[in-house]
């Protein structure tokens, strides 16, 4: 595969992001700056470019996916409904570096996404390259951070050229992340607040909002 390089810090056309919304939409794969880390990305709904981003990162079949939208409007068509703590956490802090487990709804993303749970994992994000990517693609895009499994998380964009150049359909270069900090993933049972994964929003943040199950 020839992969296409697109140096975001020199000047270019801003009509490319047309171009890549289409390619996202029709399944290709393009490594990104979220607004954590890069990700490797292609559209949610699509089981094979998702599996493709398993195959191309070396990612074990058992761990899900998470799925970016650029609005609510795109998990209302995802998910079957929104608890009030779930609430809570969204009019809290979405947009933002916050992932939140939903009861997925049955037929419209592929199992893979969800590594065959009946929950996915999404997060919000309104700003920055990947709103615009997302929003010029009109689909949700799955997007794990772009390093080979078990490699440091993508945030060197050196690394990341040396470890995707001819796996992956483009790589959109916006520089060096200056953090490693993820996001933060939560579930909640029985309207309490189960951490998955601590990152950028830390539990004192979240314990100020809902109430956190020990």
């Amino acid at each position: 595969m020839m992969t296409k390089y697109i140096d975001l810090e020199a000047p270019y056309n801003d009509g490319i992001f047309t171009k890549l919304g289409q390619e996202l939409r029709n399944g290709k794969i393009v490594v990104f700056k979220t607004d954590t880390v890069y990700g490797i990305g292609t559209n949610a709904y699509l089981e094979k470019a998702c599996q493709k981003i398993y195959e191309i990162k070396g990612r074990p079949i058992y761990k899900p996916l998470s799925v970016l939208i650029s609005d609510i409007s795109m998990l209302k068509e995802l998910v079957t409904c929104i608890t009030p703590t779930e609430q809570k956490l969204m009019d809290a802090f979405w947009p933002g570096a916050l992932t939140i487990k939903f009861k997925k709804k049955e037929n419209v993303l592929p199992d893979i996404v969800s590594a065959g749970d009946e929950y996915i994992r999404v997060r919000f994000v309104k700003s920055g390259l990947a709103h615009r990517l997302i929003k010029e693609a009109g689909v949700p895009i799955v997007a794990p951070s772009a390093n080979l499994s078990g490699s440091p998380t993508g945030t060197n964009i050196k690394n990341i050229i040396s470890e995707f150049d001819g796996k992956v359909d483009y790589i959109l270069d916006s520089g060096n992340v200056s953090s490693d900090t993820t996001s933060t993933i939560v579930e909640v049972e029985n309207e309490k607040v189960i951490v998955i994964r601590e990152g950028k929003i830390t539990k004192d943040c979240l314990a100020k909002v809902v109430s956190l199950k020990n």
